[in-house]
């Protein structure tokens, strides 16, 4: 029993990895039909309206009294707010090359991070497995977008912020455990998110004077079934998956985990998408498999 409860926060964040992994595919399609702060907004609305419905039927509970809501507001403007924003206009301006190695970099600032506010130190051979798992990540990005010039210093500045706000997440969400659930930091994390990006989009539709386009995606089933996979599994699962992680392991240890993302995404778009599957796909998914494993597997 007692092994089986050691490994129960592993198993949580393998699988929020692999429902990160599977929602690149449902993104690219609900992108057809819509912009990205659109889509980001039903998605965190979708997730809000689910986990208030079952707090109402009392399926789940929270509780915020005279809890530090500040730290939670803090984190919930990290991830998802600050974070979506820079990814999502950060992409925009540089090659998807520079972007991923930028991501793959969450780890390696979550590590540093860790040790600094957490005083997790992680072994020597935790770090090189880190990095082994980076490297991964950083290869299957630069090979997949070898001949993409489109950067800028405005991209990668905008990158560097998504990173900074992923790491930001992690640490907080990790020292602010042992006063909320994760339930109530996932819930949390889906009002504010939910408020700004619907905030930002209804205003963007203002300025662009189409607000009636606001509610145009949700004619597209498309749409729909992508919004209902993000807002529920991506979002609310997902998160929570991640939140309870963080709340029995150390952040260098759980972070380097969504590398793993990048694996699923890959077969998800070989298998659904037909697109094609190279050799440096297979290097770099062992790198990033045996990264986890050590990281994991080398602990104090």
């Amino acid at each position: 029993m007692d092994n089986k409860r050691k490994a129960l926060p592993y198993l949580t964040a393998f699988m929020s990895s692999i429902i990160f992994g599977l929602s690149f595919l449902f993104t690219k399609r609900a992108l057809d039909v819509s912009s990205p702060i659109t889509l980001v907004a039903f998605r965190f609305l979708i997730a809000t309206i689910v986990m208030t419905a079952l707090i109402l039927f009392k399926v789940i509970k929270v509780n915020y009294k005279n809890k530090p809501l500040g730290w939670l507001f803090l984190l919930a403007m990290f991830e998802p707010v600050i974070y979506f924003i820079f990814e999502t206009y950060g992409l925009q301006y540089t090659a998807s090359s520079i972007g991923g190695l930028m991501i793959s970099l969450i780890p390696i600032a979550v590590t540093i991070l860790g040790v600094y506010f957490l005083k997790e130190k992680p072994t020597v051979k935790q770090v090189i497995f880190i990095l082994t798992s980076v490297s991964g990540v950083a290869l299957i990005g630069i090979m997949g977008s070898s001949g993409d010039t489109n950067n800028s210093l405005l991209g990668i500045l905008l990158m560097f912020g998504a990173v900074m706000s992923a790491a930001f997440f992690t640490i907080i969400s990790r020292k602010i455990s042992n006063q909320f659930n994760a339930i109530e930091i996932t819930y949390f994390m889906m009002i504010t998110g939910a408020v700004c990006f619907n905030v930002i989009s209804l205003f963007e539709h203002i300025i662009n004077k189409n607000l009636s386009a606001y509610l145009e995606p949700l004619k597209s089933t498309t749409f729909l079934s992508s919004v209902f996979y993000l807002g529920i599994l991506s979002s609310i699962i997902a998160y929570f998956l991640i939140n309870f992680s963080l709340s029995k392991l150390e952040a260098s240890k759980t972070t380097v985990f969504s590398n793993i993302s990048t694996i699923v995404s890959i077969f998800a778009g070989v298998i659904f998408l037909r697109e094609s599957f190279h050799l440096y796909h297979a290097v770099g998914s062992v790198l990033i498999l045996l990264g986890v494993w050590g990281t994991s597997h080398y602990s104090r």
